[in-house]
């Protein structure tokens, strides 16, 4: 008799289920240093930078006062007025904490908004490239994804016009993210405006991440939750883990209306019971202390931007436009003659150096690769020497550029 395991029957929705790029291309060079080789990380999307101390000291004391049971589901109402007070006051609206949920990093927001909003054979309006937890999450409820174009031609800014083509009657939510991942586009006010126009006369809902406005290069970060006839329909996700460098934190937070707040509540209640309570008291320290820390980490990545755009236009083949917020730049690379994943691979393997191809975004990616700039600015010279030096060793003659998907 064999005792050989049967294989587990899974729920078909789980065959709609994606995944994250970044890791899986993290979890190749972590074998590959395993091995002995040295790889310059320019894959991962978080910031290189510590915790800010008092925040780190804010947990301790949280620690040693008990912070350690279970607290609302919603968060604790300190963190939920806190950020309230602080969200509202740099978008110039007020804010209740009654339209705070605080989630164990931002994602469950996407999850609990699109189970909450999405019926199957619902319409969700999409990025690509874009963060692939979108489309993943659209797929796993059975919605339909329609995805919008970023085209680097429009500097990745979002054409009104291009949002107006895809909706239709079964549009449910509509998703915007600026600063954008991967690119680093920031739709400008003036796209914004009229976009807030355009959605003032539907009746869909707004998943507004804005989870890198505070990592803005130039001008100010505009939400859409800003415009009055959007508020009720916009849904803010927003968190900690990149302006204060505290990704393994798990801490983030949805503004919706409260309705929709206490639904969410709900889906935390009976997924997560609640986000721990000393990372919370972590985070009031957080958005009430010194913010000197944010400026300088920004101001940081603005001189790496520097490096990191110039040098990559010197590389034979590779363009590369100047992305205005986020830590990502998002070179062309068609003319190398190389897909992305393939070059992609092929840096890592040969070159020591960790990226992304752009269809990790979606296959709108295709002919892009995503460096991250939350990297020393000696560790991404070095980064863009081995690439450059790999590429003369490697040149192609691309008969013509590879074609751009659009629709």
């Amino acid at each position: 008799m064999s005792t050989a395991p049967a294989d587990t029957r899974l729920a078909e929705r789980m065959a709609r289920l994606g995944t994250e790029g970044a890791f899986e291309v993290l979890a190749r060079a972590k074998e590959l240093e395993a091995r002995g080789h040295d790889v310059i990380h320019l894959e991962i999307g978080e910031p290189d930078f510590p915790t800010p101390p008092h925040i780190v000291e804010a947990a301790i004391q949280a620690l040693r006062e008990g912070w350690t049971h279970y607290g609302p589901s919603a968060g604790l109402p300190e963190l939920r007025e806190a950020v309230a007070e602080d969200a509202g006051k740099r978008r110039g609206i007020r804010l209740d904490p009654a339209e705070v949920v605080i989630t164990p990093g931002a994602k469950p927001i996407y999850f609990f908004a699109i189970l909450a909003l999405v019926e199957p054979d619902d319409e969700v309006i999409y990025p690509n490239p874009g963060f692939p937890i979108y489309e993943s999450m659209i797929r796993f409820v059975g919605a339909r994804p329609v995805p919008y174009s970023l085209r680097e031609a429009e500097d990745f800014d979002i054409a009104p016009d291009v949002i107006r083509d895809r909706i239709s009657e079964r549009t449910r939510l509509i998703i915007f993210n600026s600063p954008q991942n991967p690119t680093g586009g920031v739709t400008s006010p003036r796209q914004t405006a009229e976009l807030a126009e355009l959605l003032a006369r539907r009746d869909v809902f707004i998943l507004s991440d804005e989870i890198y406005s505070r990592l803005i290069f130039e001008g100010e970060h505009v939400s859409f939750a800003q415009f009055p006839a959007l508020r009720r329909h916009t849904i803010i996700l927003d968190g900690f883990s990149k302006a204060y460098a505290m990704t393994g934190w798990r801490l983030g937070y949805g503004i919706m209306e409260p309705q929709l707040a206490q639904q969410v509540t709900r889906l935390m209640t009976n997924s997560n019971s609640c986000t721990a309570s000393f990372t919370q008291m972590a985070g009031i320290a957080a958005l009430r202390g010194d913010q000197s820390s944010v400026d300088l980490m920004r101001e940081e990545f603005r001189r790496r931007r520097k490096v990191m755009v110039e040098r990559l236009n010197r590389i034979p083949g590779f363009s590369c436009v100047e992305p205005h917020g986020a830590f990502y730049a998002f070179p062309n690379i068609t003319v190398t003659g190389w897909r992305s994943r393939e070059l992609g691979d092929a840096l890592l393997a040969e070159a020591g150096v960790a990226c992304l191809p752009g269809t990790a975004f979606g296959d709108r990616g295709e002919g892009y690769l995503r460096f991250s700039f939350a990297n020393s600015v000696e560790n991404i010279e070095k980064a863009l020497d081995r690439i450059d030096a790999w590429v003369h060793r490697n040149a192609r003659t691309a008969t013509s550029p590879l074609k751009e998907i659009e629709s």
